[in-house]
């Protein structure tokens, strides 16, 4: 199968539009396909799993390269003929490569990955909300199928209008993040470093930025014997730092590939505070590691979270109960082994070769449906 790759995000820029572009085009090189990639320019590199990167012009927002329409884009499909393109959180670059797969009669999958509704409610756009669906509906509805990462996605685009959706989650590498990682002399001398007295860590991993909604870790102030640890960086880092000021917090950094692991595992509990989550990404890393996974009941974490067994869901605004699920779990060593163990149980069908292998699936249903579309015309 020919692939035509259009992402809104590629390297060097790390988020779970990146991550899951590149696991898919590992799989399509591992198992025998064709590929290629078209982002914004952004210092990408000119190949990824053999597979040649195309650039088009991008501008920068919130430290994000945004790509640009380009009448380049219609050119390198129309030269590479793929069998399906394959748009990844399509927006203004995305959108223009959808249209231009249906002008040349190639089928398209738009893989929804940005919560609009979420987005809407904490900037108080009001009425401007039902634009952004509008725009969302009006990008989707050309795709032969629109993948959505959650139950609360699907729900959202289907009360959006939004037609011909399947549901399509996220792989995680079970080898590099395993709880064995806890066992790693790097690990054991991390967590002496977060946690000099033997405090319980918790820990957070992803981008720090508004809408991860950071800054609800104030809520633990005050709880005994615990120390926070945050992996990431971002535009909120400043306001974050001024909220958790006079509490014990490391800051970490952007960390990657066995680093990253190790901090997963040096973790005793993982919180998540962003209620906009259309997925989850690092909450299926913490619990692929063994790691209890606290997270707000909204979003992509309702389908990740068992709440009871393999971690608790909390209400987005009731820091409360989030300050209540941190200390049970800090003062409870089986409650913790018993629900990072039941984390670990419930991702082992979620690797990324699985996961890979049932997007073909997606992209053989889009084919056909394209074929259809033009055998009635």
């Amino acid at each position: 199968m020919r692939v035509a790759i259009v992402s809104e995000s590629f390297l060097p820029t790390l988020n779970g539009v990146t991550t899951s572009v590149c696991k898919v085009l590992e799989y399509l090189r591992d198992n025998g396909h064709d590929a290629m990639v078209i982002s914004p320019a952004a210092g990408a590199p000119k190949s990824y799993a053999g597979f040649p990167i195309h650039q088009v012009p991008a501008i920068a927002y919130r430290q994000f390269p945004v790509g640009l329409p380009s009448p380049h884009v219609q050119k390198l499909l129309g030269d590479f003929r793929p069998d399906v393109l394959h748009a990844a959180s399509p927006f203004l670059l995305g959108a223009q490569a959808i249209a231009a797969s249906g002008r040349l009669g190639i089928a398209s999958v738009a893989v929804f990955q940005t919560d609009v509704a979420g987005y809407a409610r904490r900037n108080r756009l009001g009425r401007a909300s039902g634009l952004a669906w509008r725009l969302v509906r009006w990008v989707h509805d050309g795709a032969d199928v629109t993948l959505a990462p959650s139950s609360a996605s699907m729900q959202d685009l289907g009360d959006a209008g939004v037609e011909r959706l399947a549901r399509w989650g996220r792989g995680v590498d079970l080898v590099r993040y395993h709880p064995r990682n806890r066992l790693d002399p790097a690990t054991d001398r991390l967590r002496r470093r977060l946690a000099p007295q033997g405090e319980t860590i918790v820990g957070y991993v992803g981008r720090v930025a508004p809408e991860k909604q950071l800054e609800r870790l104030a809520a633990l102030r005050g709880l005994p014997n615990i120390r926070l640890a945050i992996v990431g960086d971002g535009p909120s880092l400043p306001s974050v730092k001024r909220e958790l000021k006079g509490m014990a917090v490391s800051y970490l950094g952007t960390l990657t590939g066995q680093d990253l692991a190790r901090a997963y595992a040096s973790f005793d509990l993982f919180v998540h505070t962003g209620s906009e989550e259309t997925f989850g990404q690092t909450l299926q890393e913490s619990q692929a590691s063994g790691v209890p996974v606290v997270a707000p009941r909204a979003g992509g974490p309702i389908d990740l979270v068992s709440h009871g067994q393999n971690g608790f869901l909390f209400e987005p605004d009731d820091g409360f109960a989030l300050r209540e699920f941190v200390s049970m779990l800090a003062g409870d060593d089986a409650m913790r082994l018993r629900m990072g163990e039941a984390g670990r149980r419930s991702v082992l069908d979620r690797s990324w070769d699985s996961i890979c292998g049932e997007l073909i699936g997606h992209y053989t249903v889009a084919i056909a449906h394209r074929r259809g579309a033009l055998a009635v015309r």
